[in-house]
């Protein structure tokens, strides 16, 4: 199998148990190759390196090469990933990594099939290796206190950069997240990196953000178009304009919504990725009308799409705008027919040309699509079935440490070793306490107070990409809810996601607010309320 739009010469296997065992009877190391659709470096690699033909007889001679497509394998991406795709990885028949680069040249590539040949002779097995992430387990327990908060302020002011916007002094990511928690504790940083990323690297000609920059001044982006990257930084820019008033930062979001359903929609939902061809995205717009676009990865994953449509709700709930909720409806309910069980185990993908489905119940689906369904209540009232989305992630996925382990543990290779990602637990930490500020039900406080503090010992090492999960710990301590006594829709409540910080909850139809009125919670303790628009403007903004 050849799983890429280039057809190299070496003869790929899928990764599986048959693989592996293939290796271990012919006394071979396994090259496995980490490959993303949307990458042009891993097209590249396919272009060049894998298609010379000296190289690729080496390779199916003396290996067992293995090709995984990252976006439909992540437990295999993330034990693996060796800093970027392509990733090349040479392990034993056990799984265990022997040495590993991103992407190489021919020139390269030789060097390490030597370097790997000449360490199998002479170690055998015992040249393999466990990452240290797998190596040891259990994350690294400690107290919520408000020191997370306070180190993550201190993380922003010493990394950001004064010149150019943005965290970091090389490689600049947009980073949403770490925007939005910079938004209410450090305005200016954060509206100086939307505007960097609004002009650096929004696409003016076809819409949509490049992934990234190779430099601190933003002028050298990597030009592929993820479709929840994208969604996330319509959520970032609506709530860039929700402090501001900014008229760029809606303009921007609403630019990103248009191509999200114009280019990245498959008629039922949102397809995955579009590819980052520097030939193309260089063109004027009057020659890009002439030229074949960069293919686009029709696969429809669950969780980003759950990404999109908390995205898109957001920004519907700061402008009305009627495309962004109802594209976000119709992702949604498609998702929730075709990809979530009765049990709540969320399915990772669906492949609308050939039916080929993902693996259930990974967390990062089941956060993703969580996060989708915690919006799609307060912004629209409708949860759908969040509690058992909820439920099954804390049933399945939680180890007795309250961390939440990546998916089940077990599989070829390493997938057999318990990963537990700190990005991924934040992620359904956070949308778990949305679903405990809804429902006032205490086992999702609980589940997501135990996620967090089982990472609260690291807290010193964490940097600026991880800004969530001070956020999250934030929510947490001071936790805040408006319950609104109205259905979702009415003056009220429009009202109420317009006026509340975005770290809190509105809750519409809910039960802890009387007929008419709506009541400001303050970790449970009421504030005050209002029974229209601009009383309730006076109490949150007063």
């Amino acid at each position: 199998m050849d799983d890429s739009a280039v057809e190299t010469k070496v003869e790929w296997r899928e990764w599986g148990a048959e693989a592996f065992a293939t290796a271990e009877r012919a006394g071979k190391p396994v090259l496995l190759s980490l490959w993303a659709p949307w990458s042009e470096d891993c097209l590249e690699m396919d272009r060049t390196t894998y298609s010379e033909p000296r190289i690729a007889a080496n390779v199916n001679d003396g290996f067992v090469p293995v090709r995984v497509n990252v976006d439909r394998h992540p437990r295999i991406r993330d034990r693996y990933n060796m800093g970027g795709f392509p990733s090349t990885v040479f392990t034993t028949p056990d799984g265990e990594v022997i040495t590993g680069a991103t992407f190489l040249g021919i020139d390269g590539f030789r060097e390490i099939l030597d370097a790997v040949r000449r360490t199998w002779d002479g170690k055998g097995a015992d040249a393999g290796s466990i990452p240290r992430q797998l190596g040891d387990a259990d994350p690294p327990g400690g107290e919520l206190s408000a020191r997370v908060e306070e180190h993550m302020v201190e993380q922003l002011l010493a990394a950001y950069d004064d010149e150019f916007g943005g965290w970091g002094t090389d490689v600049k990511f947009p980073l949403p997240r770490t925007i939005e928690f910079a938004l209410v504790r450090a305005r200016d940083q954060a509206t100086r990196t939307l505007e960097a990323v609004q002009n650096r690297l929004f696409d003016t000609y076809d819409g949509g953000f490049y992934r990234f920059s190779h430099n601190r001044n933003w002028a050298s982006p990597q030009r592929e178009k993820l479709v929840d990257e994208n969604a996330a930084l319509v959520r970032a820019f609506a709530h860039g304009y929700r402090y501001t008033g900014e008229d760029a930062y809606r303009e921007t979001a609403e630019g990103t919504v248009e191509y999200l359903t114009t280019d990245l929609w498959t008629g039922d939902a949102f397809a995955a990725s579009q590819g980052g061809d520097d030939s193309y995205y260089r063109l004027e717009a009057t020659e890009r009308e002439d030229a074949d676009a960069p293919p686009i990865d029709q696969t429809v994953f669950a969780g980003h799409n759950g990404v999109a449509v908390d995205g898109l709700l957001t920004f519907a709930a700061y402008t009305d705008d009627e495309r962004a909720r109802r594209y976000a409806e119709r992702a949604r309910d498609h998702v929730l027919a075709e990809l979530v069980g009765e049990d709540g185990a969320v399915v990772h993908f669906g492949d609308p040309e050939t039916g080929e489905v993902g693996e259930a119940g990974l967390l990062s689906s089941q956060a993703r699509v969580l996060s989708g369904l915690t919006t799609s209540a307060s912004v629209l009232g409708e949860p759908g079935p969040m509690r058992a989305v909820a439920d099954y992630a804390l049933d399945a996925l939680r180890d007795e440490s309250g961390a939440f382990a990546d998916g089940t543990s077990e599989g070829t290779g390493l997938l057999d070793r318990p990963l537990y990602p700190l990005d991924t637990n934040v992620d359904v930490a956070d949308a778990l306490i949305d679903c405990w500020l809804l429902t006032d039900d205490d086992r999702y406080h609980e589940a997501a107070h135990d996620a967090l503090a089982a990472f609260a010992g690291a807290t010193d090492r964490m940097g600026v990409e991880v800004a969530a999960y001070a956020s999250a710990v934030a929510r947490l301590r001071d936790p805040r809810v408006v319950a609104v006594g109205t259905d979702a829709g009415s003056d009220l409540h429009r009202a109420a996601l317009r006026l509340a910080d975005h770290e809190s909850v509105v809750s519409p139809d809910d039960g802890r607010a009387e007929d008419g009125e709506a009541v400001v919670l303050a970790d449970g303790e009421r504030e005050g309320q209002a029974t229209d628009p601009a009383a309730l403007e006076s109490l949150l903004t007063g």
